[in-house]
């Protein structure tokens, strides 16, 4: 079989990615009369109450069409439902049941975990060492999920072998467009989720209604991220705790890397009742979250913070002061280093993203408490 689909993918690459071949996913049996899209009419929309990035439109018969913002539009057709005929060309068609998924976007997998729809996804474009949450890795390890590839390097023989029916990117894969257009042509649709353009935490967290309508699990999505955002209700009203904060790693050229002012991170630290040192620090001329700043300006804008808190995300864990202060000497003299109020991220920070609500809730504790133990993300730096 492994013989026949590498004889397929060559013979397909040769010929511009026809997906003759049989290999890609073909829709599942189709029992319903074929509907007209022109006929077809919404009868609800998704109520979205932070995020900004996507939209919902609900059709009779189960359909609902997803609208990306500045991307794409799919069409979600249930199981054994007939493709609507005269679609627009720009909607891409996603039949469910959506199994058999290459993720590529890590961020994304603990949604699918929050949504018990693990046994979703077969690939992952990250290997089993890259993960930080215990479900994908041990996934990984026991053979449920295979590495397939990174975004820009993808194993297209494992992907077609799979039977793979969905790819989920980031927007890194605008990078490789050639990759995007290879999979569609083998007649596999590929999804560019854009939860990172949200602006807010509880706006990423909402996704978890976008992931809900694809896996047939909506109900369960909408109860989640209420039960998420009631988390927080304890905060609401109180008094803001007058503790200033950074969040920020030294790179290995000497710069101090920070989040800009209105970024999620900066605003889960607002929620919290601190106040962000950088908050003033607004876009230097691209998209990106965050900015380097020379270690003499990160000096002058943290110095005077009551908490720091140390990113391992990006440059490893710090487990003491001694190896925070050998990254950066000025550090030293930083208010929060010389009173023990340094905090470092577990390496867990970005993959879990349901889990935005704790990292607020860890951040309050750390700026009412003193030492509070037992953190979820946050660990002390003696």
């Amino acid at each position: 079989m492994r013989r026949i689909t590498a004889w397929c993918l060559s013979a397909a690459l040769l010929l511009g990615g026809l997906s003759g071949c049989g290999t890609a996913r073909q829709s599942t049996a189709q029992t319903q009369a074929a509907v007209s899209w022109s006929d077809m009419q919404p009868t609800d929309s998704v109520d979205l109450e932070y995020a900004e990035c996507f939209s919902v439109d609900h059709y009779d018969g189960g359909y609902s069409l997803i609208t990306v913002k500045d991307d794409a539009r799919y069409l979600v057709v249930p199981e054994n439902a007939s493709v609507p005929v005269g679609l627009d060309a720009d909607i891409v068609v996603l039949q469910q049941p959506l199994d058999s998924i290459y993720l590529v976007s890590s961020s994304v997998m603990d949604q699918f975990v929050a949504l018990d729809a693990l046994d979703s996804i077969a690939l992952s474009g990250t290997r089993a060492e890259g993960w930080y949450l215990d479900e994908a890795k041990q996934a990984m390890q026991t053979g449920r999920i295979a590495y397939a590839g990174k975004y820009s390097a993808p194993d297209y023989e494992k992907i077609l072998a799979a039977n793979c029916g969905l790819a989920i990117e980031n927007t890194m894969i605008y990078h490789t467009p050639e990759v995007k257009e290879q999979l569609e042509r083998f007649g596999i649709p590929v999804l560019v989720e854009r939860s990172s353009y949200e602006s807010g935490p509880l706006a990423r967290l909402e996704w978890l209604k976008f992931w809900g309508i694809l896996l047939g699990k909506e109900e369960l999505a909408e109860q989640e991220f209420a039960r998420q955002v009631e988390r927080l209700a304890p905060l609401a009203g109180q008094a803001p705790t007058g503790k200033r904060c950074a969040f920020f790693s030294i790179t290995a050229n000497n710069l101090a890397n920070v989040r800009k002012g209105g970024d999620y991170v900066a605003q889960m630290i607002e929620m919290a009742g601190g106040d962000y040192v950088f908050a003033d620090l607004t876009d230097n001329g691209n998209n990106l979250s965050t900015m380097n700043l020379p270690l003499e300006d990160f000096y002058a804008g943290a110095k005077d913070a009551d908490v720091l808190l140390y990113n391992s995300t990006i440059e490893g864990v710090v487990h003491t002061t001694e190896e925070l202060v050998a990254k950066c000497p000025l550090l030293a003299e930083f208010k929060a280093v010389q009173s023990g109020s340094v905090w470092c991220t577990t390496q867990s920070f970005f993959q879990q993203s349901t889990a935005l609500v704790d990292f607020v809730l860890d951040l309050h504790r750390v700026f009412t408490e003193n030492d509070p133990a037992d953190l979820q993300f946050l660990r002390k730096v003696e």
